[in-house]
């Protein structure tokens, strides 16, 4: 380390400093000074010690990067009110934006044929991932009815709120009829499959390249879980919903024309048997409830594993298949274009005539997750009105599964907020900064 002393010269009341020299100045010399020695000393210069300091060594600067992929808690999944309308997965200025750049590529070029499923072809590498979530739509239906036989699980009477735990949570959240003359305390009584996985409905195409659904055909066009329709238009093969399969690419003569190739040159086509068996629902009268700890245990982890598996496995369908869901209400479409039936009742219908407002469909609109309260402990006192700000939510599969004894998975821990400590008494939560 080298040190020198010399003076510098500063212009009036500026100092400029330099990162690799130190000036040590004493401090505030001109407020010693009087007001006609301020002026004086001010028009001209004033020369002062200086200490520099040089540092020989070289400084790095070292960036610390934190990669926080599931954060420690997160907010609840937003409920949008009556009058809300859903935002676009992808904002419309985006959608635009992209839309005029596909137009400037695609200018004095050649026209690319379509690739399916656009040309009525199979996507042939996600035909097993449809069976997949059949499969694991009818696996996670069946062992929810036997979890239910051995995990409490209360449905409130007046609206749709569900809880999971010995006792119903004592919160004022009810929004039913008659909440006002209960204080929106809910009436619990015993919950069923249909409270866990919320049923949405859609209706089935039997060419989901065909003519749009008028409004006078609403009621003959059979409506099938949405789930289920999904898979069929991506591969699976139920005898009860027949579809249309194309062997050959359509021949598009415009925008929203086109004709079937012609396959009568093709030899015949025999049926060929599903690629995977298709399992079958479990009559609630034949539903058998786990006897021992450890098969509860072994059967909530494979409820967990049913449940994620179609969760992935439907947002990957949904990448190929175009699903639609109304910005207004629940209603959901699967196809490249939503039907015209003008059923909506959501908030002013009667200014859209019963239209949908059709957009992209997310994975919550296909399966909605329904959260429900997390009980840090089943074994302990149960929730108080008092201190519901310093309780975390999960879906409500999840919720069950959990209690049932199986291992929380990674994406849930944020809304759960498992690191929040629970103060015991109120007088504790007060103190809470």
């Amino acid at each position: 380390m080298n040190m020198t002393i010399g003076t510098l010269s500063l212009p009036t009341g500026i100092a400029f400093p330099t990162p690799t020299d130190v000036f040590m100045l004493k401090p505030n010399l001109l407020l010693h000074l009087s007001s006609l020695d301020y002026y004086q000393y001010g028009s001209g210069k004033i020369r002062l010690p200086v200490e520099t300091r040089i540092q020989t060594k070289k400084c790095f600067r070292c960036k610390l990067k934190v990669r926080d992929e599931v954060p420690q808690n997160a907010d609840f999944p937003r409920q949008y009110a009556r009058k809300e309308k859903k935002p676009f997965p992808t904002p419309i200025v985006e959608l635009r934006r992209a839309a005029r750049e596909r137009l400037k590529m695609m200018k004095g070029q050649p026209g690319k044929p379509l690739s399916a499923p656009k040309n009525g072809l199979l996507v042939k590498s996600l035909i097993p991932t449809a069976y997949n979530v059949y499969n694991a739509r009818i696996t996670l239906i069946n062992n929810l009815k036997k979890l239910l036989k051995v995990v409490p699980v209360h449905a409130c009477g007046w609206c749709s709120e569900i809880h999971v735990g010995p006792v119903g949570h004592p919160f004022k959240s009810c929004k039913g009829a008659q909440a006002n003359l209960r204080k929106g305390l809910h009436e619990w009584m015993k919950a069923h499959v249909e409270d866990m996985i919320i049923p949405i409905e859609a209706y089935h195409l039997e060419d989901r390249l065909g003519k749009r659904i008028p409004h006078d055909e609403r009621f003959s066009i059979p409506r099938i879980p949405a789930v289920v329709e999904l898979c069929i238009q991506a591969g699976v093969e139920i005898p009860e919903f027949p579809t249309k399969r194309r062997r050959k690419p359509i021949i598009r003569i415009g925008r929203k024309e086109y004709i079937d190739a012609d396959e009568s040159e093709l030899p015949n086509e025999t049926p060929a048997e599903p690629l995977r068996p298709l399992l079958a629902e479990i009559a609630d009268s034949e539903i058998v409830a786990p006897s021992s700890n450890e098969e509860i245990v072994a059967l909530a982890e494979e409820t967990l594993q049913a449940w994620e598996r179609m969760r992935k496995g439907a947002k990957r369908l949904m990448r190929m298949y175009p699903v639609r869901v109304c910005g207004y209400c629940p209603e959901i479409h699967v196809g490249p274009q939503g039907h015209k039936a003008q059923n909506c009742g959501a908030h002013k219908h009667q200014q859209r005539n019963g239209q949908h407002g059709w957009q992209s469909a997310i994975l919550d609109d296909l399966i909605p997750p329904r959260f429900v309260w997390h009980v840090p402990d089943v074994n302990g006192p149960p929730l108080e009105r008092e201190l519901k700000d310093f309780y975390g939510q999960a879906p409500a599969v999840v919720e069950l599964c959990i209690q049932a004894g199986a291992d929380l998975p990674e994406q849930y821990k944020s809304t759960m907020r498992l690191d929040v400590g629970i103060p015991s008494t109120m007088k504790e939560a007060e103190m809470v900064v």
